[in-house]
């Protein structure tokens, strides 16, 4: 059984499944007068949230328990509900996030969108099947985000804690909302610096990836303002190295264990740092075709060579070593931290964990 620390990640994944299930089934409950059609949007929820690392409700265990330790078992219950929301609130972006990149294929299946649309095309109903899928990922996106907004606040802590991190919880859903539409913003513009693709990197992913899961779990806990700025100099880097782990994934990752086709981002156009910075340093022309080929139809060996022109621009050994410096900052901000001796052991781990992951 894999453990960091004195902590069994796999058991702590079960339970936090558990949790969902629970949660869920008490949702499908409330649907039941809804019929069957409430039935296959819970069905769809149940796989939205199923499998992936659970990196986020995993920070937000370790940043509560940075700070304090859970009482009791009743307090226990509550903070693996809290954290269960947060995945929540993950499978609620990715069903969004998959629609406007027009993805295909999400952790090895159809895409919420994808997987809708499938099911009016074999029922032959009328209408177009595309504008039913995309209906259905948006209230599907729209019905998590408020499953886990609802999820938080009856976690089981009094107001006093879950006030505080609720705050967090706004700030989160506003920075990744504000930062996807300049993602999806760049992308119809067709062009951006390293640093505009890193402003996208920051708000899109790295602190809501990591950060603000700190910050929800430490709030439950009753952190001060000081020690959540001691969080953030820990999550902030680590969420930036984590998100670039992401797009190296996205262009060379092996679809095998990425669950998305190959070069999945250079399909999808996506205007990452990586490309940002291929764009600045290789030839003319391996500069222009990368930029022509961004968001088009590609062959596997049109995907190719456009990895050896970012390759061959030393963008990919860029976005390597710029993981390497982020993680350090952060766990040398970690070690300089007023944190539990274990938290510090396991946030570690973890920090390796989503650093050096393969998918």
């Amino acid at each position: 059984m894999k453990q960091r620390g004195g902590w069994d990640d796999v058991t702590f994944r079960t339970e936090l499944d558990a949790t969902l299930a629970d949660f869920l089934d008490a949702q499908a409950e409330r649907l039941v007068p809804l019929g069957a059609d409430a039935d296959r949007l819970v069905a769809e929820s149940r796989t939205a949230v199923a499998g992936g690392k659970k990196f986020r409700a995993a920070f937000c265990h370790w940043g509560f328990r940075a700070l304090a330790a859970p009482g009791d078992a009743v307090e226990e219950r509550a903070l693996l509900r809290a954290c269960a929301s947060l995945e929540l609130l993950h499978a609620s972006a990715l069903a969004h996030d998959d629609l406007m990149d027009a993805s295909d294929t999400r952790r090895g299946r159809p895409a919420t969108h994808r997987a809708f649309e499938a099911e009016h095309r074999a029922d032959s109903w009328r209408g177009n099947p595309e504008q039913y899928g995309a209906a259905a990922a948006i209230l599907l996106g729209d019905l998590l985000q408020g499953w886990a907004d609802e999820l938080l606040r009856r976690c089981g802590f009094g107001w006093e804690r879950v006030g505080p991190a609720l705050e967090v919880f706004d700030l989160c859903r506003t920075e990744v909302i504000a930062g996807q539409f300049l993602d999806v913003s760049v992308q119809a513009r067709g062009r951006a610096d390293v640093d505009t693709a890193m402003t996208v990197l920051r708000y899109k992913s790295a602190k809501y990836s990591i950060e603000r899961p700190l910050h929800v779990g430490a709030a439950l806990a009753g952190a001060t303002a000081g020690q959540l700025d001691a969080l953030s100099a820990f999550g902030l880097p680590l969420g930036e190295a984590f998100q670039l782990r992401d797009d190296l994934l996205g262009v060379f990752g092996d679809p095998t264990t990425t669950g998305k086709p190959a070069g999945d981002d250079l399909v999808e156009g996506k205007r990452t740092v990586l490309v940002a910075l291929a764009l600045d340093a290789a030839p003319p022309a391996d500069a222009a075709l990368l930029d022509r080929s961004l968001g088009t139809p590609l062959s596997p060996p049109e995907v190719e060579r456009l990895r050896d022109v970012i390759e061959a621009s030393g963008a990919h050994a860029q976005v390597e070593a710029v993981i390497g410096e982020l993680a350090t900052i952060a766990v040398a901000a970690l070690d300089d931290a007023d944190v539990d001796p274990e938290a510090r052991e396991v946030l570690r781990g973890l920090a390796a964990a989503v650093t050096q992951r393969v998918v």
